[in-house]
């Protein structure tokens, strides 16, 4: 009879995998603050709320990053509002509305200013060699 050969397997799959996640992980928590930033920096500033509403949040479970604000404002910001709206949909005519030190003012409408838009477009390339970098380095 001959002799039997005994094979053994360690797998290195759960080290890599790992790592891998946490090169993710830091990589859309470097670009989705940056990204914030970028949005932060081309917002429009006349009380500078709407800019300071945006933040950022990762989803570690399913490896995704939310860039945004909760502000009502900054929808109008990215779209516009009234004759100006995007896409030419919005309220024709103009419209009357008080402030908050209770002035009333006309008005057509917002221009739109698209800062999560412009932000995203300028900053895809950059963001997208981050990761390859991320990657990369764990190559040695």
């Amino acid at each position: 009879m001959a002799d039997e050969m005994k094979v053994s397997f360690e797998s290195d799959l759960p080290e890599v995998e790992g790592a891998i996640r946490e090169a993710v992980l830091q990589w859309l928590e470097e670009s989705a603050g940056e990204l914030q930033s970028d949005i932060v920096r081309l917002s429009r500033r006349k009380t500078s709320q709407t800019a300071a509403s945006y933040g950022h949040v990762v989803d570690r479970s399913r490896l995704e990053a939310f860039v945004g604000s909760n502000l009502e404002n900054a929808i109008w910001e990215e779209f516009g509002t009234g004759e100006y709206a995007l896409n030419g949909d919005g309220r024709k005519g103009g419209w009357v509305y008080r402030d908050i030190d209770g002035k009333f003012h006309f008005t057509r409408g917002k221009t739109p200013n698209r800062p999560i838009f412009r932000a995203f477009s300028q900053g895809q390339a950059k963001i997208q060699r981050g990761l390859e970098l991320k990657l990369r380095a764990l190559d040695s």
